[in-house]
């Protein structure tokens, strides 16, 4: 973008909550503007709104996504700061995508994350299996026929295991913000992943994707 918009506060915010520039942040409002929503259907406590907006940085708008703020003035968006998928304008959920995936015999776990408008899975399969032409169609076969078309994911990553934090959440959006470009220790609290060899294992298998993944 050219600038940011007239009459809107719109800055870029680090994980301390300190406005940055030339570096990749997540976007914020630091005051009100006419277009924002003021509460949810069926939230009369206006706790899911918070949650949603609010929780990560207290009375400033949290709006989701990635961005980057250069010292010419030109904002750059990076994509979804959480682990939500929009594809098409349909905001999908991961966990429907898991259930699918999850349920073939030969899948033990997965993880999802899209970059560039672009779904990439990673699976861990039983113990000796090899992840073959035929899996990914029959891995995408599902996801068309019991989700929808854009669901489909453009490219199926075999590792070893799956990275969780020791909470046992996947770690999906320190995954995406590798892919974004961010160094691994800005990216995670290593420290708190249960599983630390799979995370780095994920990170390896990337390697030969990425330039393709990261191309417009």
């Amino acid at each position: 973008m050219q600038c940011r918009w007239l009459g809107a506060a719109v800055n870029v915010y680090n994980e301390e909550g300190k406005p940055v520039v030339n570096e990749v942040g997540e976007l914020v409002l630091e005051k009100p503007m006419p277009s924002m929503p003021i509460y949810f259907w069926n939230d009369p406590d206006y706790n899911w709104y918070r949650e949603s907006y609010f929780n990560m940085f207290p009375g400033v708008w949290r709006h989701g996504d990635w961005a980057l703020i250069t010292d010419r003035g030109t904002v750059i968006i990076s994509g979804r700061s959480d682990s939500t998928i929009k594809r098409k304008g349909i905001r999908i959920g991961t966990l429907d995508i898991y259930k699918v995936v999850e349920s073939l015999p030969e899948v033990v776990g997965s993880l999802a994350v899209e970059v560039k408008n672009k779904l990439i899975l990673f699976v861990a399969l039983k113990p000796g299996l090899q992840l073959t032409d035929e899996m990914k169609r029959k891995i995408n076969d599902a996801l068309r026929s019991q989700l929808g078309p854009y669901y489909i994911a453009d490219y199926i990553i075999q590792v070893p295991d799956i990275p969780m934090t020791r909470n046992y959440k996947k770690l999906e959006v320190p995954i995406k913000k590798v892919l974004m470009g961010w160094p691994i220790d800005k990216a995670v609290n290593i420290n708190a992943v249960l599983n630390p060899e799979a995370f780095y294992a994920v990170i390896e298998a990337l390697k030969p994707y990425m330039d393709e993944i990261m191309r417009e």
